[in-house]
């Protein structure tokens, strides 16, 4: 093993837009990127839960990241994507799928020149951000799953959803 590989701590994260803004999710939580399609709505759900998407036979709850943040609504285009993540809330993976704008790239990071996330300056908690990155001149918001997702939306989906989907969640 050479001094670069013992040094460096890369990992690859898959990038994704709202707005101006690029984010990263680890692309070890990513199962599938997939064309924004119709979703099934469920009543009586957070805003941000836009609702249930059929991915090979079995319910995925769809999260519009925007709504999750804070920020207005945006309207789907023919780059929205919705990324089919396993998120582990409370020791368990959730199959959740997360609604961009736009998905770019993989994205090696160094996890040791991850920035501290603001405290302040950003309409939404700053506890959802791992890190901050470098994108070329820009950066790269990394998101921490485990906060982002709690353990309300395991309970929300866990309650709204259908038996099926609950028992296909919990698994």
């Amino acid at each position: 093993m050479n001094s670069l590989t013992q040094t460096s701590r890369d990992a690859q994260f898959v990038t994704l837009g709202i707005e101006r803004e690029i984010y990263a999710v680890p692309v070890e939580a990513v199962v599938e990127i997939l064309d924004m399609r119709p979703v099934f709505r469920i009543p009586e759900t957070p805003p941000y839960l836009v609702g249930l998407i059929d991915v090979r036979g079995r319910g995925v709850p769809v999260i519009d990241l925007r709504l999750k943040l804070g920020l207005s609504p945006g309207i789907p285009s023919e780059h929205t994507r919705i990324l089919v993540l396993h998120v582990p809330i409370n020791g368990r993976d959730i199959a959740l799928g997360l609604m961009a704008d736009r998905v770019f790239e993989v994205l090696p990071l160094d996890l040791s020149q991850l920035e501290t996330p603001p405290d302040i300056g950003v309409s939404w908690r700053s506890d959802y951000i791992r890190g901050v990155g470098r994108r070329g001149d820009g950066f790269v918001i990394v998101f921490d799953l485990a906060t982002l997702f709690t353990a309300d939306e395991a309970s929300v989906i866990g309650r709204k959803a259908p038996p099926d989907l609950a028992a296909s969640t919990a698994a």
